[in-house]
């Protein structure tokens, strides 16, 4: 059998999961031309697209917008749910919105797509009470900041020393760790990311990001970072986006492989996912134009000598295993 049928057989039987996409901002008109259940000449990610890239699992991330930020952040982001969830109900056939580790096995069960919904900085979470608010609606995945300052935060944005965590974002993760969502470390600043891994009780995630080792973009993980990640048990999905891959515009898929390889080699295959930022991002690395083309990953793995079971576990098994201890209550 040829090296192609290898990775496309291999690529088919694979639980495949992205976590992180910003598509939920094309169901709000920005291309009224996009239709989620149809193959779409806009975007990176459709229903049909994702069917011929083979993800099973897709993490929707809802991102309010600079202008919601300062004084309307806790209305934007249930619209912005409502917007997800009207969505997903069109197809409601062929994606699961999940909610419990028993609905994403369900999902899997059956063949349909699996939605997660999370939430891309916290600028909506006034309190306790609002996050239990928005668990009820199906939110199972939050990024603490995204790049600013917010109530739980810093991120890597936030002034030339960023702090850490707030009292209210420790209460916060305690919460989350107890409900069951995944809290997520991708644009919080190093101090915090440092003490997220005291407070938590359970593996982290870190939705998108790369490799500071070999790109050091201050969105980028670095080696003192991703070995910290390693011990909690935590994975971080490697983003196409090329300024995070090789500070770039452009970049070929070779540069995206380098970062695979650097966290391989110094702190194990466990951590590794994938966290594509398709739709959130202006560029993507060459030959990954859209989710479709995510076989051309998995065959471009086992060039660079990964074997078949790691490249099944980049490709989603390290996420399930953290998604698995998070949401599935004997995992607590």
């Amino acid at each position: 059998m040829s090296e192609d049928l290898t990775a496309e057989k291999l690529h088919r039987e694979a639980v495949v999961v992205d976590a992180h996409c910003d598509t939920v901002r094309l169901f709000n008109g920005i291309h009224k031309s996009s239709h989620f259940g149809q193959r779409n000449e806009v975007g990176h990610l459709d229903l049909p697209r994702l069917r011929e890239g083979g993800v099973k699992i897709q993490f929707f991330a809802l991102y309010v917008e600079p202008e919601y930020k300062t004084c309307a952040a806790l209305r934007r982001a249930p619209t912005l749910m409502e917007h997800f969830l009207q969505e997903m109900g069109k197809h409601a056939e062929s994606v699961t919105v999940i909610k419990s580790w028993h609905e994403l096995e369900l999902a899997l069960t059956k063949g349909s797509l699996g939605a997660i919904l999370a939430l891309e900085g916290a600028e909506a979470l006034e309190s306790v009470e609002i996050l239990h608010i928005l668990y009820r609606l199906g939110l199972r995945s939050v990024g603490l900041t995204w790049n600013e300052r917010d109530m739980l935060a810093d991120g890597v944005g936030a002034g030339v020393n960023p702090g850490g965590l707030t009292s209210l974002g420790r209460e916060m993760v305690r919460e989350m760790n107890r409900l069951g969502i995944l809290v997520d470390a991708a644009h919080l600043a190093p101090r915090g990311f440092c003490e997220l891994l005291t407070e938590s009780s359970l593996p982290i995630v870190v939705t998108h990001a790369n490799a500071a080792g070999v790109c050091s973009h201050k969105r980028n993980l670095s080696d003192e970072q991703l070995r910290l990640l390693r011990d909690n048990d935590g994975v971080v999905g490697l983003t196409y986006y090329p300024p995070f891959v090789a500070n770039s515009v452009t970049c070929s898929i070779e540069a995206l492989l380098d970062h695979f390889c650097y966290i391989a080699d110094r702190f194990g295959v466990g951590i590794l996912g994938l966290g594509s930022d398709y739709d959130g991002i202006s560029t993507v690395v060459t030959g990954l134009d859209d989710v479709s083309r995510l076989p051309i990953l998995t065959e471009a793995l086992l060039r660079r000598g990964f074997s078949s079971k790691e490249v099944k576990q980049i490709l989603g098994e390290n996420f399930l295993r953290v998604i698995k201890k998070n949401m599935e209550p004997g995992g607590r």
